[in-house]
């Protein structure tokens, strides 16, 4: 039976077995899939293949900049953040936690046309937690609508809090039910992770196209 952990803005935390991936440590947003889990997802497997350039290419822009961000896909995170997300990470690298990791994931700040997972306004939030961090909270934040990823870079401005949770026990999968309100067609999806074996915290920009039901 699943355990329930209290939450705010009608979100629900459901904490599941099974796994994801071969990661052993930290973890992810795996669906709708962050920037950097899509990419390995996809492409991980292949990385190699000429085809990435056409089919994918801020991925493929992703793989050329720094390879190493897409092996330690689940290594997304800051410490020592405190709670102050909006000081350490400033407008435009959001996605990239700041800079985290001495800018290993700069690329994915990037502006343009992500691959987007569809979804209807109803939708459930994975979190990977291959370590079994636990987590104080977590907080899912979506654009505000008439935003567009594909022309601007992400702020904090352009965001707004859809749900936020309690603590909740370690646990592999973690799903965390999501209303988007009346939003339609692309978003960005923020979701903050707050582990609760120290202060680390993760940051996961996932891209979706609401359907708008």
């Amino acid at each position: 039976m699943a355990k329930r952990f209290p939450v705010v803005a009608a979100a629900t935390l459901l904490i599941l077995s099974g796994s994801v991936g071969t990661a052993s440590a930290h973890g992810s947003v795996t669906d709708p899939p962050s920037r950097v889990y899509g990419c390995y997802e996809r492409w991980g497997e292949n990385h190699q293949s000429p085809d990435m350039a056409t089919e994918d290419p801020l991925c493929h822009q992703a793989w050329e900049s720094n390879p190493k961000a897409l092996w330690n896909w689940n290594g997304l995170y800051r410490n020592g953040v405190d709670g102050d997300h909006r000081r350490v990470i400033p407008d435009g690298q959001l996605c990239s936690a700041g800079r985290a990791q001495d800018g290993r994931y700069a690329a994915f700040d990037a502006v343009g046309e992500w691959k987007a997972a569809e979804r209807p306004n109803d939708f459930t939030i994975n979190v990977y937690d291959g370590a079994r961090h636990g987590a104080d909270y977590y907080r899912v934040y979506i654009t505000k609508q008439g935003f567009d990823p594909t022309l601007h870079p992400l702020g904090w401005g352009d965001l707004r809090v859809v749900a936020e949770s309690g603590p909740a026990e370690p646990a592999e999968n973690t799903e965390i039910t999501v209303n988007a309100g009346d939003r339609t067609g692309r978003h960005i999806v923020y979701t903050i992770w707050k582990a609760s074996h120290m202060d680390q915290t993760y940051y996961f920009c996932s891209d979706v196209i609401f359907e708008g039901r």
